[in-house]
């Protein structure tokens, strides 16, 4: 068990390593976005947001089609991806960077290593499910895909874009300063209440 615990720790060390070195790069970039995204300042998710409603505004102010939508996406992470290292660190300073930075930045990599090991591991199980139970994995999926396309003609797909970009770019500071905690606390409380009503009732 131990062995096993040692390789999965090892092999965690080595991917953190390797995306490290990949986004080397994007070092100072993505600890800007960090600060943001976690709410270091009162105003940053007023800045999020503003941004965010900008963006889409803009997207239906243009309203363009599907297809140059995504060139222009794509363009844009093309021209990131060749500008971004090259002035970063004239902008930034990268080869200053301080021990608490380079923390930082190897929990960021650590944590999206392990994000990406959680979302392979879903889909693993989701195709252990199918093989299985595939009653219970058509059942499922064919559920959650009517709710999926219900919701998607009653809300406006840019709508409904929109929100959940807004969702996303807030999870990371809702979750820092103990937002979500609080109300699924909450949630989890009154829950408990009702079963405790109903079992009184039953009683």
């Amino acid at each position: 068990m131990a062995d096993g615990d040692n390789k999965s720790t090892n092999q965690l060390a080595a991917e953190t390593a390797s995306l490290e070195e990949q986004l080397q790069g994007w070092g100072e970039v993505i600890l800007v976005t960090d600060k943001i995204l976690r709410w270091e300042k009162v105003w940053f998710p007023l800045a999020v947001m503003g941004t965010v409603t900008f963006a889409f505004l803009m997207i239906y102010y243009l309203d363009p089609s599907v297809l140059s939508g995504v060139s222009c996406f794509v363009m844009f992470l093309c021209l990131a991806d060749y500008l971004v290292p090259a002035l970063a660190p004239r902008i930034f300073g990268s080869n200053k960077w301080t021990t608490e930075q380079q923390q930082r930045f190897h929990e960021i990599c650590s944590n999206l290593v392990k994000t990406r090991r959680r979302v392979v591991g879903w889909w693993k199980r989701l195709f252990t499910l199918k093989e299985e139970k595939p009653k219970m994995y058509f059942m499922t999926m064919l559920c959650s895909l009517a709710v999926v396309a219900w919701v998607g003609q009653q809300v406006h797909n840019l709508f409904l874009t929109y929100l959940v970009v807004s969702v996303l770019l807030l999870f990371p500071g809702l979750n820092q300063h103990g937002i979500i905690t609080k109300y699924v606390g909450m949630a989890k409380r009154e829950i408990n209440k009702l079963l405790k009503q109903k079992e009184k009732k039953n009683e």
